[in-house]
């Protein structure tokens, strides 16, 4: 979530640090998806646009915690094995274009 006064890349910065204990440095927008949850009579309870931020691992390791229950680092390729959000392949791809187009600070 962002907060009043923060850029979304303060806010990307912000909820990792908090959600994993890790420091990353967000690059740019990779892309971006939408989950819109229905109750039984089809109406919207929820929606929620998720914002996918290209980043560079700066320091820290993943603690786990109420939100988080399992971290590892993988390699792009095993995502195929894995049940993950739909179009989330496309969007790693494309965070490591980003990563590529844009020089480290």
């Amino acid at each position: 979530m962002v907060e009043v006064g923060e850029t979304l890349k303060e806010a990307v910065a912000r909820e990792v640090r908090e959600e994993t204990g890790m420091t990353i440095e967000p690059v740019a927008l990779a892309g971006f998806r939408e989950a819109i949850v229905r109750d039984a009579d089809s109406r919207v309870e929820r929606h929620f646009i998720i914002l996918c931020f290209a980043a560079r691992w700066r320091k820290g390791e993943p603690v786990l915690n109420e939100e988080l229950d399992e971290a590892r680092w993988i390699d792009p390729a095993e995502l195929a094995n894995l049940s993950t959000t739909s179009g989330l392949a496309d969007i790693v791809a494309e965070a490591f274009d980003r990563l590529a187009t844009h020089p480290s600070t």
